[in-house]
């Protein structure tokens, strides 16, 4: 076979692949992989619902609350690059061990936290151990199904848990919250690592990179302080976008990252290959992970705001009320596994946006303070639901294709990026939209709860207008083939 791009001159192939032949166990294999995914997904919103007993439990201040989330964001959007080719470079395997037990190990750590210094170290070791397992998951799921429709179906069961696991952990987080104990909230990664770990050890074969894997180390060192500055700038900008401290640091993290871009494209070991993300359809790929992260993370905190704070659902009730959004992704996700070889990916990456963003509207200009979640809410959520499940079934196919297994552990970490990347993005822009609308509502007149609603709507228009950019992106950009999409790519192993 011949590679996706040209060897370096250190690089061998290397005749057979250790793992050529199919995985005699690769569903199980997903199965555990599909857990990961789960874990890592939850750990998203589980732990928003548990925000409240936390801070009254520990003495918590408001800017302590929301550094918890942050400082997870922070070390997961920051390290994950460098996790990614941790993951090549050192193993995927031992990568993903040492991942799990790291998380579950920081995941204990939160959940005996007796202070908010403890709980905070914890989120950030969780968000760092997230950045080496994720990356790593991934890259051994497109090693294990390297093409056909085999592969389809696997992304569409990892495409579909990525965009229903933040309305699981939504229920999950209020049920155990509400029952059991905030600390639990944390805890339940333990089991669920442990699981992983014992169930994995022996399905999960050893990949790596061979030939220069020497580390960049400059690369490294830029683009985890660039992705860091732009992920503290964000979350910044959620207290003022004119704050000093917001500018500096989105500036800074332009600035780093460009730096970044210019010495990868010097580099013979580049940390992230420019050739990731040249390819037109792959880059497009990356853009519309970014808007989808944006949208989904941002839509779906306003709208668990909206069932606690307007209509007075309990933790448990606002997390059962986002379930339609999942299952209507369960559902559509194999049936758009079973169509893709057919239609292809542009169509359903340029649909999905539209029935996703037609959803958002929805919800923008029906929702009410007296609030009728049949009939206001749950068409739109359904619709949400059933654009997500387009884009996140074929997404993975498209970024990931045609990858040489020496990148498979960095594509696969700046997909993952891409996407919390975006999740920051869209949560900042979307927050400061929401906050000018209830100040502009209150000031015209309106009462509180109709503020809120003012604002809740233009959370929902500006998801919808984000995740709707993500529609020409797919036409014009994503062009990939249904011979492409079936047929194997063409990796090498090297050596």
């Amino acid at each position: 076979m011949t590679s996706a791009a040209p060897l370096s001159p250190t690089e061998t192939i290397d005749h057979p692949p250790e793992h050529a032949s199919a995985h005699p166990r690769r569903w199980w294999l997903l199965a555990v992989i599909s857990l990961t995914q789960l874990m890592v997904v939850l750990d998203g919103t589980i732990v928003n619902i548990a925000l409240p007993a936390a801070q009254l439990d520990l003495g918590m201040s408001d800017g302590d609350r929301t550094w918890v989330v942050t400082i997870y964001a922070l070390a997961f959007g920051s390290l994950l690059l460098l996790g990614g080719r941790i993951a090549d470079y050192w193993g995927r395997k031992r990568t993903f061990m040492t991942g799990m037990i790291g998380f579950a190990i920081a995941s204990g750590i939160g959940g005996f936290a007796t202070s908010t210094e403890m709980l905070l170290a914890a989120r950030g070791l969780q968000g760092a151990f997230a950045a080496l397992l994720a990356p790593a998951a991934l890259a051994i799921l497109t090693i294990t199904f390297p093409s056909g429709k085999d592969r389809i179906k696997a992304f569409a069961v990892f495409g579909a848990i990525a965009g229903g696991g933040a309305a699981i952990g939504l229920v999950l987080g209020g049920v155990l919250t509400e029952y059991v104990s905030w600390h639990w909230c944390l805890l339940v990664n333990i089991p669920i690592a442990a699981v992983a770990v014992i169930a994995g050890f022996p399905l999960i074969r050893e990949s790596r990179a061979h030939g220069d894997t020497r580390y960049d180390i400059p690369g490294a060192v830029l683009v985890v302080a660039g992705l860091g500055s732009l992920v503290y700038g964000f979350a910044q900008a959620e207290n003022g976008w004119g704050r000093p401290q917001t500018l500096v640091f989105l500036a800074l993290g332009v600035v780093l990252l460009l730096a970044f871009v210019r010495v990868e494209s010097r580099s013979n070991h580049p940390l992230l290959p420019l050739r990731v993300l040249a390819h037109k359809a792959r880059g497009g790929a990356f853009l519309v992970a970014t808007l989808t992260g944006a949208a989904l993370l941002g839509g779906l905190l306003f709208l668990t705001f909206y069932f606690q704070i307007v209509l007075g659902y309990s933790p448990v009730i606002a997390g059962v009320a986002s379930l339609p959004m999942t299952v209507t992704i369960m559902i559509c996700a194999p049936l758009l596994s079973k169509v893709l070889p057919q239609v292809g990916v542009r169509l359903p990456m340029t649909v999905g946006p539209i029935i996703a963003a037609a959803g958002l509207f929805y919800m923008a200009a029906f929702v009410t303070v007296e609030g009728n979640f049949a009939a206001q809410v749950l068409p739109g959520v359904v619709l949400l639901g059933i654009g997500l499940a387009c884009l996140f079934v074929p997404l993975q196919n498209v970024a990931l294709s045609g990858v040489d297994e020496h990148d498979a552990g960095v594509a696969s970490a700046a997909v993952s990026s891409a996407q919390q990347i975006g999740g920051s993005i869209g949560t900042a822009l979307i927050t400061a939209f929401y906050a000018a609308a209830v100040t502009t509502s209150v000031t015209s007149g309106s009462a509180q709860m109709e503020a809120l609603v003012d604002g809740y709507s233009v959370a929902f228009v500006w998801a919808g207008a984000l995740i709707l950019c993500a529609a020409p992106i797919s036409f014009f950009l994503i062009s990939m083939s249904k011979k492409d999409l079936l047929d194997a790519p063409d990796v090498v192993h090297v050596g």
